[in-house]
């Protein structure tokens, strides 16, 4: 169920938001089920978890706070859209880990997977790091966009092909605050 968002307040200011694609509640009651998944699969073991900056920070933090097994942080930084609304299909590394992976239990975090192409690339340049194994969990899928095939272990939800901020994920810096993601209204990034 979506809810709609008031497109205008009292004094008149615009909402950018045209509906609520996935609630605050449904985000909390998803998380702890794959932290539930995720803790189950890894027993007895600890994990290595590599968020990708900046819009995997909210849910990656989410989920973490309901792992019930040991579990590391990293992050890195890479960019495949700048300030746009479409993939350049240029991968570029901003920041890259602080510590080794190797022989480690590695789970990626991710906001989005939409083409593939980022993640693709990015489950290459890890796996040639030597981990113990690799996964990835991401908070939205949007496979109607898939350019290229890509394993994904945990996802939290599957979505339409629509421009998506909120919880992490942005346009142009702005809405990761939101508690909840949304559809952004085509005015806002195609001006």
């Amino acid at each position: 169920m979506t809810t709609r968002v008031q497109t205008s307040d009292a004094d008149g200011s615009y909402e950018p938001i045209a509906r609520v694609l996935v609630s605050r509640r449904r985000l909390t009651a998803r998380v702890a089920e794959l932290g539930a998944q995720i803790s189950a699969d890894y027993a007895g073991r600890e994990i290595h978890m590599v968020g990708i900056l900046k819009g995997a920070a909210i849910f990656m933090a989410d989920l973490a706070r309901v792992l019930s097994i040991p579990a590391t942080f990293d992050f890195m930084a890479i960019s495949s859209y700048g300030a746009g609304s479409e993939s350049s299909g240029v991968v570029r590394f901003i920041k890259d880990l602080d510590e080794s992976i190797e022989g480690r239990h590695v789970l990626i975090v991710e906001d989005i997977v939409d083409t593939g192409l980022t993640l693709h690339y990015l489950r290459e340049s890890l796996t040639a790091r030597g981990p113990a194994s690799l996964a990835v969990a991401v908070a939205l899928d949007k496979a109607s966009r898939r350019q290229v095939p890509v394993p994904v272990e945990y996802v939290g939800f599957r979505i339409p092909d629509a421009f998506v901020v909120g919880y992490g994920l942005d346009f142009a810096g702005r809405y990761r605050n939101l508690p909840y993601v949304g559809i952004l209204r085509p005015e806002v990034y195609t001006r």
